[in-house]
Order: C-alpha cells, then structure tokens, then sequence
C-alpha cells in the first residue's frame, strides 16, 4: 500500500522527496488503519507531521507505542511527573525552578548515538511555540550520502566514529554537567559506522553526529575531527533539509537512522517555549 493509497498527504518541502506531512487526522480519534498509515508514511520517507492536534500524555505514548517500545532517557531531571518517558524541553520556570531541559538540541546531531542501539525516532509535540526562532531543521543524510561521488562513499565507509556520553556532557555549549560514576557506568563509550545502513531497505546514510564524537577510527589521525565538520557541512546544505517552523498542536516524529537535527534559538526573554519529546527505541547501526 503506498502513502497515496492510504492517506492524504502533502510533502514536507515541494523539493525534497524526504519527509510528508498527514492531512485530515485526528490522532486520538484515528481508527486502526490510518494509524497504520501513518507508521508506513514514516517508514516510507522519513518523517511525518500532524498539525493541529491536541494530545494527553497517554495519547503521546499511543502514538510512540504504532513505531515500537518508548525509549526512557538518560537523564530523568526534566520527565513529566508520572510519564518517565516523556521528556520536557522548556525555558518555563515555576516556583523558582526549571520545568524542562533549556536550549537542548542546539546542533547538527542524531539523538542517543552515544549508546550501543541509538533510538530510532524522535517525537516532539509542540505545546507552547514562541513567534519567532526555535525552528526544527532536519537534514536528510540518505541524499547526502547519494549525492557523493562512489569513490568518497567507498573511503568513508571504511571509517568509524568513536562515541563518549561522557565527552558530551563535559563539552557541549548549552548546561554542561558533571555525570556521576553510576551515570558514567550506565553509558561507555562506543563505536558506530560512518556510513550507516537502514535496515528497513538497505539505503546508506552518512551518520555523523556531532558533539560526542572523540575520534574517527581508521582515519590517518583519529583525534582530527575536520572530516567531521567537513561531512556536517555538507549534509546540511540547504538542498537537503527541512526548516519545520512550529505551530501549536504539531506533532512531528523523524527517523534517526537517516537524519541529522538540530533546535535553533529564540528569544527566551521575550517568549515561552514548551514540547514534549519522546523517542522510539532503537538497534545497533550497521
């Protein structure tokens, strides 16, 4: 069954052939074969939005639950009290105290890739969305990889990409954080492809995730990450991604295993931002 035949739907951008958006569905109302429409839209090209929506928690979990088993997360500061697998990302203060993780997601990076099995999906509901900034940008890494000459996917295939929790957490811009031993014990490092298959159809991504790489194995000098710089810059070239500028009631769920993303800022004086992120467990990249 293609999405056509299936659902109503219209492209994320008219140029891109990554990503759709589902038109006339109420999720929580949406019977059981539109909501097995909308896991083939995704797995079909990528990534779906559904605008307009108004979701509880467990309508959230329901909607993650079509994909596979909802991911916890590492960090169980900002979870919504009573749904530990929903996460909060706010700049909202209440009664003196933070309610969500701030300017989390601000570069270009695939989410967990820091673990052994990486989640498969990401979800963000959008539940307060500021007038201006805090867009999603989505880069499709499956046109980046097709648009590289054969011999540059060949040399790039041979490399890997030595992941650390630990470096991230020391390093990254935004709410830099000591990890405790048992934090660190709960997440070694580990050691991903460069190149990525998607084990849905064997189509090759360029998986190069940023902020917790220490080291590219199998490069001449490991430690020297301008190969990576060099790889984001070019897999988030306009020509390949999506700008996905929020509106109250979106929900919008992307593949990982073929995406780059990254949050951009906004003026946190001037407005409030407030989503509510979840993610679908993953398997080891290949």
């Amino acid at each position: 069954m293609t999405i056509a035949q299936s659902l109503k739907t219209r492209p994320l951008r008219e140029d891109l052939s990554f990503g759709c958006e589902v038109l006339d569905i109420d999720f929580p109302k949406a019977s059981a074969d539109e909501r097995a429409s909308i896991v083939s839209a995704f797995h079909q090209s990528g990534a779906v939005l559904l605008r307009g929506q108004q979701m509880t928690p467990d309508d959230l979990l329901a909607f993650v639950a079509m994909f596979g088993e909802a991911e916890g997360h590492t960090l169980q500061q900002y979870t919504l009290p009573g749904y530990p697998n929903i996460y909060i990302l706010s700049n909202k203060v209440v009664d003196g105290r933070p309610i969500g993780a701030h300017n989390d997601g601000v570069g270009w990076h695939t989410d967990y890739s820091y673990k052994a099995e990486p989640v498969m999906s990401t979800m963000l509901y959008a539940v307060e969305v500021p007038a201006e900034g805090s867009d999603t940008l989505l880069a499709d890494m499956c046109a980046a990889y097709k648009a590289m000459p054969a011999e540059r996917q060949e040399a790039l295939s041979k490399l890997q990409l030595h992941h650390s929790y630990a470096h991230f957490m020391a390093t990254r811009e935004y709410g830099r954080l000591e990890l405790s031993d048992e934090i660190k014990a709960e997440n070694p490092d580990v050691v991903h492809p460069l190149i990525r298959t998607h084990p849905a159809d064997g189509r090759k991504a360029l998986w190069v995730s940023t902020g917790t790489v220490v080291e590219v194995i199998g490069a001449d000098d490991p430690q020297d990450l301008s190969l990576l710089d060099e790889l984001v810059e070019f897999g988030t070239q306009d020509r390949f991604v999506y700008r996905h500028k929020w509106q109250v009631g979106d929900v919008l769920m992307w593949d990982n295993r073929c995406t780059l993303h990254t949050g951009t800022l906004y003026d946190e004086k001037k407005y409030d931002r407030l989503m509510q992120r979840l993610w679908v467990k993953g398997d080891r990249p290949y």
